[in-house]
């Protein structure tokens, strides 16, 4: 998230990354960021360009700036979107737009998945196992987010950062349209048990096991949209 970027300058640019990981997740609820200058450092931009970008973060009502002892710059995560928001976004998304999107995220999900198999270290391994048990623990609305992380933690653990990247600009530009918060129990309890069989996989060393359940399980969660569109629809 913080690697530098490649148009130094741009505070457009450091406030979509940092939307980006507030909206996935990445940075909690009133977690603390790093200060001005640690940003500009990590991102390779002037002090003033980030500044520029905490000012569009407060204005999206993302970021919190406190003063005094202990204070800086908190994020202030948005709250979880309604079922009537959520039912417009997938009515208007054509089921062509849901199967290119399905495709795309296969290819990239299913080949971190294989290469997280041969490459994870144990610790990686242990980030698999717990963001699996978040998913079982989960609301309706947290399962989203659940979902997200597993996949997003898959693509750290295949140890490339471009599949990392591609996961997390996947997620914020349509990908994550697979893992709207359908509610429904049956699909929850499922999707915890294919996390389960993908991390034993990943841990087993297994690439093409992990490969395959991992298509699987994002074919299973786009059968499951185009069902809600078309029930939507119609």
């Amino acid at each position: 998230m913080f690697a530098p970027l490649e148009q130094v300058g741009r505070a457009e640019a450091v406030a979509s990354r940092l939307v980006d990981a507030i909206n996935l997740g990445l940075l909690a609820d009133d977690e603390q960021l790093p200060s001005e200058s640690e940003l500009a450092a990590q991102f390779g931009v002037a002090t003033v360009t980030i500044r520029e970008a905490l000012v569009a973060l407060r204005h999206q009502g993302l970021v919190e700036t406190r003063r005094g002892r202990g204070g800086g710059s908190f994020v202030r995560a948005p709250s979880p979107a309604s079922p009537a928001s959520w039912h417009a976004r997938l009515k208007a998304v054509s089921l062509s737009d849901l199967r290119d999107v399905g495709d795309h995220y296969i290819a990239i999900a299913g080949a971190a998945a294989k290469l997280a198999a041969e490459r994870s270290s144990p610790e990686d391994i242990e980030r698999l196992r717990l963001a699996t048990e978040d998913l079982r623990t989960a609301t309706a609305a947290e399962a989203a987010r659940a979902e997200r992380y597993f996949h997003l933690e898959v693509a750290a653990a295949a140890q490339s950062p471009r599949l990392t990247h591609q996961e997390v600009q996947l997620q914020s530009e349509g990908g994550g349209l697979l893992w709207l918060p359908l509610g429904v129990q049956e699909s929850h309890e499922q999707a915890y048990a294919e996390h389960l069989a993908i991390t034993a996989a990943i841990a087993g060393a297994d690439g093409e096991a992990a490969r395959r359940l991992t298509e699987e399980h994002i074919l299973g969660a786009l059968d499951r949209l185009a069902e809600a569109h078309l029930g939507l629809v119609r």
